[in-house]
């Protein structure tokens, strides 16, 4: 018992006082159960409640046999440990002590111990309890109100965000088939410069939770720099170019190429900040032509069949080149799953340049693919060191 936990008791049986002489005003403290388990799983970051808290929260309020939960009186549920750890679909002791140590402590549950710490009833001659011991939900149906006004403005923020975010893997999206394209036709302007302008720019270290200002700050960085680039590729075009309509041109830029040369993907950014990695800055982006990769890594076209006219042809032929330099099939899988398959087929045409130098081409492909897992490597400054070696 603490000073804290004795004034929640209190205030708890205040309330309760009040609800049974119908002085409760609008608010009833009461609920249908399943909703309200909804709404709190809805609007746990407000209560600082883990998925596995609510999940046990959920196994006792099964034990009650009312659909709502009114916490004009108290609403003790007193299940065996055993059979508590099953409906909470095996938890181990531990762990169901540490959560409902949580839920007590987030205002949601109080304990009713008998003298020796038991939690059972005692009923009457009828079978009706007179007097129960174990955990009381009344104060998580005293707070419905709360819980479900909390919940709305969860599932609105969470709207908001869904939109935000749509709007950044847009503007990602976009920005990359614009440099990509010029990049493609060898348009004049500085794109080399632009693209290693967005390869830098720093969307910076969104854990879980983040502000969605943040995500507004990101999204309006983008917006200037996608306006900037917009004007800097129609500048490029020529008066017989320009003279044709805007769909003309727009149908041109997504028509260009559907393989983007670029080590980026706009959707992944956002959520590997949701998923609390510690920095988006390690995921680099690599912008390069097809041409100059091919000028890099001249060796590989010998394996495409057909010509490599396309990105498709460069990753068909680095399938064959990497059996021939013995990297199993599992190693080039992970590779593509950790690098996306352009960067994957990239390394392979590298290896293959560098084919006397690397001992073991299957592990130093897993070596890499280990740091892509980790947002720890980008294809690029290899790319620049080769290009360097055959200046």
């Amino acid at each position: 018992m603490t000073a804290r936990l004795f004034a929640r008791q209190a205030s708890v049986a205040e309330r309760q006082e009040k609800l049974r002489a119908g002085d409760g005003g609008n608010d009833r403290g009461a609920s249908d159960k399943w909703q309200l388990i909804r709404a709190l799983t809805e609007a746990r970051d407000h209560f600082g409640l883990s998925d596995r808290a609510i999940g046990l929260l959920e196994a006792l309020v099964s034990f009650t046999t009312e659909r709502v939960l009114d916490g004009a009186n108290p609403i003790i549920v007193f299940p065996s440990n055993r059979e508590l750890s099953l409906r909470a679909r095996g938890m181990a002791p531990a762990t169901i002590r540490r959560h409902l140590t949580a839920l007590v402590e987030a205002g949601l549950l109080f304990r009713r111990d008998s003298a020796n710490g038991k939690r059972f009833c005692r009923r009457d001659d009828n079978g009706v309890v007179e007097d129960a011991f174990g955990f009381d939900l009344a104060p998580l149906a005293l707070k419905s109100a709360e819980i479900l006004s909390l919940a709305e403005k969860a599932r609105a923020e969470a709207r908001m965000i869904r939109a935000q975010r749509s709007e950044v893997t847009l503007h990602l999206r976009d920005i990359s088939k614009i440099i990509a394209t010029a990049l493609e036709e060898g348009r004049e302007g500085g794109w080399a410069d632009i693209a290693t302008e967005f390869q830098e720019m720093s969307f910076g270290s969104l854990p879980r939770g983040y502000d969605p200002t943040l995500l507004v700050s990101l999204r309006d960085r983008l917006a200037a720099f996608r306006a900037k680039v917009e004007n800097a590729y129609l500048s490029s075009l020529s008066e017989e170019e320009m003279s044709g309509n805007d769909d003309q041109n727009e149908r041109h830029i997504q028509n260009s190429n559907t393989d983007l040369p670029f080590e980026l993907e706009g959707q992944r950014v956002i959520e590997r900040a949701e998923a609390g990695e510690p920095s988006l800055a390690k995921n680099r982006k690599m912008a390069i032509s097809l041409e100059r990769m091919k000028r890099i890594c001249p060796q590989i076209g010998d394996y495409a069949r057909g010509g490599m006219s396309g990105w498709q042809d460069l990753i068909r032929a680095a399938d064959l080149v990497r059996s021939m330099l013995g990297v199993s099939p599992d190693a080039w899988q992970k590779a593509k799953a950790a690098m996306g398959e352009q960067a994957a087929a990239i390394v392979v045409a590298i290896m293959l340049e560098r084919a006397e130098e690397i001992r073991s081409p299957g592990g130093y492909l897993r070596d890499l693919t280990r740091k892509a897992e980790k947002s720890a490597f980008s294809v690029y400054p290899m790319l620049q060191a080769l290009e360097r070696q055959t200046e």
